[in-house]
């Protein structure tokens, strides 16, 4: 799938954000770093971990300007952006500190964060130049809008067409059934009237949110209708997918009022949200919940591939030019995450490496034949569980320890998010590929735990927070930008 089209006016407003940047980091060069995730990937767990262990300088044995001594330290800072809301790293720093400690809300509007670092280079003239700064600057926002990047490249009838076979499968006949009879109840070509459209929409929304709860992805676009932000009601969320009707269609028509609808919400919501974030990106992190789709069963694992697939489709992939930076930027380094790492024991993360190598494996050819650098990562951005063993049977098997969330139910016993259990996860594949063959779920004992509830602290009283491979990670992204 080709990248979005854009116009010429959109390239000319890329190209002068891209231009002002380089004009205010002459001195120090800022790098963006995307964050994307889909619904539920813990991207606001692994934003929030990000600040913490920079500000705090954590314990990132795998971090290579901290473990070789030349990591000064890092400070907030005011965004460029005075537009954009600031990304609530107090107010989610506080919720895992808290007593009980919980997870904090999932993202549900746009946000922004700079991060300034202080470092000493590596480089043989840092002697004569003395320390250097580098700005970090993330955007975080619903991982649900990533799904609407591949409608800029599809017009009303491509979207309806694929929308609506989706949503006649049988798979989805219980999530889709409401919104489907109000369809055939519907005559597209009649006078266009604000209740009939409200009426689609809404059945619509409803399907769509039912989807996501079975653990479909790539069903969602558009993403807004899920999480809508400062546009709930207005009439860029109010349309739906439609049959294009064989007998000529009237400007005065439903169909025509859907369609204008599509298109401007194409134009005024995922265009300047392509433009102004993800077309100026340097390095992406790409999160995937791949335990979720896992233990909801093979039609979630294929649906993951393709939404990823088509998503990162999307974004400006290539080796970076230097003499070209300043007008034009391309992201040369993609991580791809298996997030919640923890919820497997530590053999399995090879095995769901692999299987994340899978799911990823079209969008990361297409990533490196477009000249960018992909690597692939089992992690955890805050771990909530440990390791144990126990006996069973005359057995021992390995096991997570740690406390699920109230209302987690497993084998007829609901916990009541107190209660520490010693936990026997189950074993992930050998082969990814019968994942995609056998037809049957993956038999994972797969339960959500709460935060950790007693966090170590640092010489200087901060909080550490646990995690793993979330160095080598870091390390990744911006460890060669303070080399």
């Amino acid at each position: 799938m080709p990248q979005p089209p854009t116009t010429i006016t959109d390239e000319l407003g890329i190209a002068l954000s891209n231009l002002a940047d380089s004009a205010t980091g002459i001195l120090t060069p800022t790098l963006r770093l995307g964050v994307t995730g889909l619904s539920r990937a813990g991207k606001t767990m692994f934003i929030t971990s990000l600040i913490h262990n920079l500000l705090t300088q954590g314990r990132l044995p795998g971090f290579s300007p901290l473990a070789e001594g030349r990591f000064i330290g890092a400070k907030l800072a005011d965004y460029p952006d005075a537009t954009i809301p600031r990304f609530a790293y107090e107010q989610h720093m506080a919720a895992l500190t808290g007593r009980p400690a919980t997870w904090p809300e999932s993202t549900r509007r746009i946000s922004q964060l700079r991060i300034v670092l202080k470092f000493q280079s590596a480089k043989w003239w840092a002697g004569f130049s003395g320390p250097a700064t580098l700005n970090l600057d993330i955007v975080d926002y619903p991982g649900e809008w990533l799904l609407d990047l591949p409608l800029l490249g599809k017009s009303f009838a491509e979207w309806s067409a694929e929308a609506l076979e989706r949503a006649r499968q049988p798979g989805h006949a219980d999530e889709a059934a409401t919104f489907l009879t109000e369809l055939d109840s519907t005559d597209v070509l009649k006078d266009a009237s604000d209740l009939s459209a409200e009426h689609l929409a809404s059945a619509f929304t409803t399907y769509l949110r039912r989807s996501r709860e079975h653990g479909a992805l790539s069903t969602l676009p558009p993403g807004r209708f899920l999480l809508p932000g400062d546009l709930e009601g207005s009439p860029a969320l109010t349309f739906a997918p439609l049959p294009r009707p064989n007998q000529p269609i009237r400007g005065n028509s439903l169909y025509a009022m859907l369609e204008n609808r599509y298109e401007a919400y194409k134009a005024q919501v995922i265009r300047p949200f392509f433009r102004d974030h993800f077309a100026r990106l340097d390095r992406q992190v790409v999160l995937v919940d791949t335990l979720r789709a896992l233990n909801t069963g093979p039609a979630a694992v294929a649906d993951l591939e393709t939404a990823l697939t088509s998503v990162l489709a999307c974004f400006r992939q290539g080796e970076a030019n230097p003499l070209l930076r300043p007008f034009s930027r391309r992201i040369d380094r993609i991580l791809f995450a298996a997030t919640k790492a923890d919820h497997v024991h530590h053999t399995s993360h090879d095995r769901l490496e692999a299987i994340l190598n899978r799911l990823v494996g079209n969008a990361s050819k297409r990533a490196r034949f477009a000249g960018a650098e992909t690597k692939s990562l089992a992690i955890a951005a805050i771990r909530a569980t440990s390791e144990g063993t126990i006996r069973e049977q005359g057995e021992t098997l390995p096991t997570l320890i740690g406390t699920p969330q109230a209302g987690e139910e497993l084998d007829g016993t609901t916990y009541d998010g107190k209660t520490e259990i010693a936990l026997f996860p189950g074993d992930l594949p050998e082969r990814p590929d019968s994942l995609f063959e056998n037809g049957q779920p993956v038999a994972l004992n797969f339960l959500r735990f709460t935060p950790p509830q007693k966090l170590e602290t640092n010489a200087d009283g901060e909080v550490v927070l646990p995690h793993i491979r979330f160095d080598r990670a870091l390390d990744y992204l911006i460890g060669d930008w303070m080399a």
